[in-house]
């Protein structure tokens, strides 16, 4: 059974940081890109970043994250991890990270991934 778990979110100030983690569990993880996706209230689910399956060290970002948040994939421990710098009040909402397999391209759309964690909360304060 594919299993995410998100872990790492909190209370922060603005221009403060965070570091999430992805843990999976239950299939090979090195086939899998990971997605780092965001949900606000109210607001549409919105893509963050993405460690591809072919990569270790070619990230995608958002515009909105670029320059700001680090996506690190280690495929030995299962795990990618979203490190989150200069956060602003617009950062706040539930961070989720997705699972999709072998997928080569559109890694930015959230209907690629199957497999889903609970989420984490982050929030940021001005």
């Amino acid at each position: 059974e594919v299993q995410l778990v998100e872990s790492g979110g909190g209370l922060v100030q603005a221009g403060g940081s965070l570091r999430l983690s992805c843990a999976a569990f239950g299939f090979t993880f090195d086939d899998y890109a990971i997605g780092w996706f965001r949900q606000a209230p109210g607001k549409e689910r919105e893509f963050v970043a993405a460690a591809p399956w072919w990569s270790t060290t070619s990230p995608y970002y958002s515009d909105a994250v670029k320059g700001r948040f680090t996506a690190s994939r280690d495929n030995a421990k299962s795990t990618v991890s979203l490190q989150m710098t200069g956060l602003k009040p617009e950062d706040t909402a539930n961070y989720y990270c997705a699972a999709s397999y072998r997928t080569m391209g559109g890694v930015q759309y959230a209907s690629l991934y199957n497999s889903w964690g609970q989420g984490t909360q982050v929030t940021v304060s001005s």
